[in-house]
């Protein structure tokens, strides 16, 4: 169970508003040093004054102290008084002002971000950007136009500077949709040890997770007494609501996975996966080197990145035919190619060098399936046999011209009937990577090679294919593992 609190000066400055019990004023907050039967407690800060040793940065200060989660933070705080620290975090938001229109001799324009929503909604996306970056209540912002938009100022508003009538109306609005335990008396429901955000992402063609197996992982929260919510990537803001973040995506570092990662961490909350192994998997160039540098088997692996004639004969004398060309933030078999002799070598070169300034090549491996030995807190949990698909060299084909992907059969089975040294590898493998829920891929040919093909932080769990033999059980220990993180987090 939470508690929440809205923090005002003065319980005067809450008059235009709806009465609410969680309405306090500072001086009440000062003297609530202990919140009985509250786990977390979440404020929001509307005083006024957010310069040092004034009120607003005094409730937030305590906050902290006090473990509370509290929007603005410190942290916000101190970048909004410093231009030169907020503009460091700007290049997102640079994105969102190139997108506004002005109006003819238009130099200048301000306005207020509330809980990172806008009065105009021509401004909506840059409000959410600009409140993911400096999350306070209320944000007054300045741009100035030259050739471009740019941002001269932004900061932080109080309740008590918002007078007019329909600014007043439309924060109540973005209150009640922040969180409408401020308005209306919540359903009766269970009581929940955590709270856990699942990051998920309805319309990924190739998600991690299908509805089935995310259900599943709903049900082995509750049974632990763990709310795990599914939430989309519009949920940003509310993220410092939960204690733990389990994400259900695909991640990349260029991406909201990331920053929600990022942002979970900064938090203090739990998170699968965590920023570092998003970090270290999602690269195939960096994981390569990895794992060569700590002696895991691998294919024989070239990084490349010049086309000339020179290089790629180099490459074909050390990693002979076929040679299979990857770009380093692929997933899913995409962006991959196999090819069979020096034009379409140098053909496969030019097209991934378009988007990669490094291609990873690799010898090619013939197996009639790949192994996947999915790995939490460096322990095996389960494993499965990929096979290729008929007529194919991957496990998923990807269909020219169309969204149609094709995948081959498969075969789960329990882990003490993987092969030795395919265990073994696959371990040693997510040791170099961290102590979060893995995926490794690996072959193993008839003369019993063993090569690791990459770690997924992200690995796959779909209902009737990796669950086939542990079943719900399955889900029941990745929660489980989450419960040991938040009850070893409580203590410390």
């Amino acid at each position: 169970m939470s508690g929440y609190f809205i923090v005002v000066d003065d319980l005067a400055d809450w008059a235009p508003y709806f009465p609410s019990k969680e309405v306090i004023s500072f001086e009440q907050y000062l003297e609530k040093t202990e919140i009985k039967g509250e786990k977390t407690v979440r404020v929001l800060n509307f005083c006024r004054n957010k310069r040092a040793l004034g009120r607003g940065y005094y409730c937030s200060l305590l906050a902290e102290a006090r473990g509370h989660k509290v929007i603005p933070n410190i942290t916000v705080l101190n970048d909004l008084r410093q231009k030169n620290l907020y503009s460091l975090q700007l290049e997102e938001v640079n994105k969102s002002m190139a997108k506004l229109k002005a109006a003819a001799g238009q130099k200048s324009l301000t306005f207020k971000v509330f809980l990172g929503e806008s009065i105009e909604p021509e401004l909506s996306e840059l409000a959410k950007d600009l409140f993911e970056r400096f999350p306070a209540p209320i944000l007054e912002v300045t741009l100035e136009k030259d050739k471009k938009w740019s941002l001269e100022r932004v900061h932080a508003l109080s309740l008590k500077e918002i007078t007019v009538e329909e600014e007043q109306e439309f924060l109540a609005n973005t209150l009640e949709r922040y969180s409408n335990r401020l308005w209306r008396k919540p359903k009766a429901r269970k009581h929940y040890r955590y709270e856990v955000a699942m990051l998920v992402n309805a319309e990924e063609k190739l998600p991690p997770s299908d509805k089935k197996a995310l259900s599943n992982f709903v049900k082995a929260a509750e049974k632990l007494g763990i709310n795990l919510e599914p939430i989309g990537a519009k949920d940003y803001v509310r993220l410092a609501e939960y204690d733990g973040l389990f994400i259900r995506e695909t991640t990349s570092i260029d991406h909201h996975t990331y920053r929600f990662a990022k942002k979970a961490e900064a938090e203090g909350m739990v998170v699968i996966d965590d920023p570092t192994s998003i970090l270290r998997c999602t690269n195939k160039v960096y994981l390569a080197d990895l794992l060569r540098a700590n002696k895991v088997p691998t294919p024989k692996t070239l990084l490349m990145s010049q086309t000339d004639k020179d290089s790629l004969q180099a490459a074909i004398d050390y990693l002979g035919f076929p040679i299979v060309l990857k770009i380093p933030d692929g997933a899913f078999s995409k962006g991959m190619y196999k090819v069979k002799s020096m034009e379409e070598l140098a053909d496969a070169m030019k097209k991934l060098s378009k988007t990669s300034a490094l291609v990873l090549a690799q010898e090619y491996l013939y197996t009639e399936y790949d192994w996947r030995v999915g790995v939490l807190n460096n322990k095996p949990l389960y494993a499965c046999r990929y096979y290729m698909v008929k007529g194919h060299w991957q496990i998923y084909r990807h269909d020219d011209g169309s969204n149609k992907v094709t995948s081959g059969k498969f075969d789960t089975l329990p882990t003490y009937e993987v092969p030795q040294a395919v265990l073994e590898a696959a371990l040693k493998a997510c040791r170099l990577i961290g102590d979060g829920f893995y995926g490794v891929d690996l072959k193993q040919t008839k003369e019993g090679k063993v090569a690791v093909i990459e770690v997924n932080d992200n690995p796959s769990i779909d209902s009737a294919v990796e669950d086939k033999f542990l079943g719900q059980a399955l889900y029941y220990e990745v929660m489980a593992e989450f419960l040991r993180r938040l009850e070893l987090q409580q203590r410390h």
